[in-house]
């Protein structure tokens, strides 16, 4: 019954404050879906890559977000020096549910004999749907609560740079330029009151590098900076092992938020498989039992086999 309450004081908030910054969804396992957030990163992995990544967040709290995102790219054009690819992301947090379909173009250049830098435009729609009738309210005539949301379209634009070398890769990227509006979800953590918001420029910084610590084990730490006119700044810190190119295990630090653990193994040459858990170190874990994330990855190789050990990102 507490949880109920509390989700219900949030959504009333939600409705009454409409127009506050909206946050884009958060993954754990950020390092194996750049797509969605930086659009130059299509065709860098040099082969036909299919992402798919599930997170359920706040698991036992009611109403809690639910996020899906499938993505695919390619190289394409003269020394595979152009990127296409699609991202699909759908979102469901109460009565609320998002989804947003962009094509993604990135174009690269050779910059030393081991570093490329891409440039990259995203492109698509926004779909929001907002059912009132999912609510549990003490007055079910209240105004505010009688018109739905019904498959509201808006446009998005978005634009990221990126570079990498076999070792190291750094990108910075803006997903979403245009004014939309959208169910945020993460103000409940601090005050437990969340909105259907305008959408204010979201800026991604993402950093990493791979060690050899020797024969058979690679270290990479990594980093995803998120900023937001409004809101407090993210910063999510992890850190990876693989042993034998084949078993991954790590941990993250969500800045104030959280503390995730990350696991993954290199089912095959093609295929690649993750799961995190994110345990809550905000209030919000009094009512739930942390989050779950499973991401599954398929590469499908070019006949001249040029990738001939697993890309750690």
């Amino acid at each position: 019954m507490q949880k109920r309450k509390v989700f219900t004081l949030a959504v009333f908030a939600i409705f009454t404050f409409y127009g506050i910054a909206q946050q884009d969804s958060q993954y754990t396992q950020y390092m194996y879906n750049t797509q969605v957030i930086n659009p130059a990163y299509a065709g860098t992995r040099e082969t036909l890559s299919f992402g798919i990544l599930g997170r359920t967040q706040w698991v036992g709290f009611e109403g809690a977000p639910q996020t899906f995102t499938f993505t695919a790219n390619a190289p394409i054009g003269p020394y595979n020096s152009m990127g296409l690819g699609l991202s699909i992301v759908h979102d469901e947090i109460g009565p609320a549910v998002e989804s947003n379909v962009t094509v993604d173009y990135s174009y690269t250049i050779d910059i030393s004999a081991t570093g490329r830098l891409s440039f990259g435009l995203k492109g698509g729609i926004d779909v929001l749907d907002v059912n009132f009738n999912k609510l549990d309210l003490a007055d079910s005539n209240d105004p505010n609560f009688q018109n739905n949301i019904d498959q509201k379209l808006q446009p998005q634009v978005g634009a990221g740079l990126y570079f990498n070398t076999e070792r190291f890769y750094a990108g910075l990227s803006v997903p979403n330029f245009m004014n939309t509006s959208h169910f945020d979800e993460n103000t409940l953590e601090d005050s437990e009151v969340a909105s259907i918001a305008v959408e204010r420029l979201h800026y991604f910084l993402i950093l990493g590098h791979v060690f050899d610590l020797n024969r058979n084990l690679k270290f990479k730490p990594a980093t995803l900076v998120k900023t937001v006119s409004g809101s407090p700044l993210q910063l999510d810190i992890s850190a990876n092992f693989m042993l034998n190119e084949k078993f991954v295990l790590g941990a993250s630090y969500r800045w104030d938020a959280s503390i995730s653990a990350m696991t993954g193994f290199q089912i095959s040459r093609s295929i690649f498989a993750g799961i995190a858990y994110d345990y809550q170190s905000t209030d919000i874990e009094a009512y739930s039992d942390g989050s779950y994330e499973a991401f599954l990855r398929f590469d499908i190789f070019h006949k001249s086999d040029k990738v001939l050990i697993p890309r750690f990102f």
